[in-house]
């Protein structure tokens, strides 16, 4: 599985840079541009570090910073969507595939980690 998302948030995030030098030259598209291609690399490159994370703690604290900027992207292509300057549709659900990717995950390690820590807490078992 981890290989697959390495390659869906590089495919998402060379998607993005395609995007963007495309995109007609104004003040706020540079603005949004630049927002954009930050969250959207990040989400790759933060993603390979949730993949070295040492323990459950350090895999939670990565994921939601790579939550965070999937999100993020989402965002900014939201409003380039609403303004209509190109359509980002596929981009943008891209960005919501890979968010609930990461919520789900989230949700399954914190759960797994909750349930260690509760039989470790409890002296009869």
């Amino acid at each position: 599985m981890q290989s697959l998302i390495k390659t869906r948030t590089k495919r998402f995030a060379l998607d993005v840079i395609d995007l963007i030098e495309s995109l007609p030259n104004s003040v706020s598209l540079k603005v949004i541009s630049y927002q954009l291609v930050k969250s959207a690399t990040s989400v790759g490159t933060n993603y390979r570090a949730v993949c070295r994370a040492r323990s459950d703690n350090e895999f939670i604290s990565k994921l939601q910073i790579v939550l965070e900027e999937a999100d993020e992207s989402g965002y900014w292509l939201e409003l380039i969507q609403a303004k209509g300057w190109v359509d980002v549709s596929r981009q943008l659900q891209e960005a919501n595939e890979l968010t609930a990717i990461f919520v789900s995950s989230l949700k399954t390690i914190k759960n797994r980690s909750n349930s260690k820590n509760n039989e470790e807490n409890n002296p009869l078992k």
